[in-house]
C-alpha cells in the first residue's frame, strides 16, 4: 500500500512538472521543473529497483544536462516578448498542424496490434538477479544488443552540445578572443626583450 502511495506520488508530481515544462512562461522556470521531473522520475526507477537507472539520471541528467540547458537560456538573453508578437498570427497554422498531428497518433494508437511471434523474438531475456547484478545486465543489454542505437543517442547528444555552443557563440566588439594560429607563429623575437640593466640603476 505503501508503495503504491509513493508510486502515485511520484507519477503526479513528474506529470503536473512536465505540463509546467511547456507551460511556463520563463525558460529559467521551465529547467527548474524539468529538473523536479527528473528527481520524480528517479524516484520512480528506484520503485522499480533500477538503482543504477535512478543515479545516472540525477548525476547525469540533473547533474550536467539540465544544468547545461539552464546555462544556455540564461547565456542567450533571447528576447521572448519578441517571439510572442507574432503568436496569434500563427496561431491557425500551429492548430491545423497540431490537428493533423493529433489525428494521425489516433489512428496509430487505435489499429495498434501486437505481432503474433512478438513473444519469441523479443528483446533479451531479463538475467537472474541472483547471478548477475543490475548494472552488470544493463551494461550487457547497451553495448551488446542495442550498441548502434546507444551510439546514434551519442551523436545526438554530441550535435545538441554543437548546436548550443554555436548559439551562445557571437562576435562582440571590443572582447578579446584567442587566435591559435597566431600564438603558434609567434616568434622569441616578438615578445621577449633583452635589455642590460646597469648596477644600481633601474629599467
Amino acid at each position: 500500500m505503501i508503495q503504491a502511495l509513493v508510486f502515485y506520488m511520484f507519477a503526479a508530481i513528474a506529470v503536473a512538472g512536465g505540463v509546467m515544462v511547456i507551460s511556463a512562461r520563463n525558460p529559467v522556470h521551465s529547467v527548474l521543473f524539468l529538473i523536479l521531473v527528473f528527481f520524480n522520475a528517479a524516484g520512480l526507477f528506484l520503485l522499480l529497483g533500477a538503482e543504477f537507472l535512478a543515479m545516472v539520471l540525477v548525476v547525469v541528467y540533473v547533474g550536467a544536462v539540465a544544468v547545461l540547458f539552464l546555462f544556455v537560456v540564461m547565456m542567450l538573453d533571447i528576447n521572448f516578448l519578441r517571439f510572442r508578437e507574432g503568436f496569434l498570427q500563427y496561431l491557425p497554422t500551429g492548430a491545423l498542424v497540431g490537428l493533423v498531428l493529433l489525428v494521425e497518433l489516433a489512428l496509430v494508437f487505435g489499429t495498434w496490434t501486437f505481432a503474433p511471434d512478438a513473444a519469441s523474438v523479443s528483446a533479451a531475456p531479463a538475467p537472474d538477479v541472483a547471478a548477475v547484478s543490475n548494472t552488470e545486465a544493463l551494461g550487457r543489454l547497451i553495448y551488446t544488443d542495442y550498441f548502434y542505437l546507444f551510439q546514434a543517442a551519442g551523436m545526438v547528444l554530441l550535435v545538441a552540445m554543437v548546436g548550443a555552443i554555436l548559439l551562445t557563440l557571437r562576435s562582440r566588439p571590443g572582447v578579446r578572443k584567442q587566435d591559435i594560429a597566431r600564438q603558434l607563429a609567434r616568434r622569441k623575437e616578438d615578445t621577449l626583450e633583452v635589455r642590460k640593466v646597469p648596477s644600481g640603476g633601474g629599467i
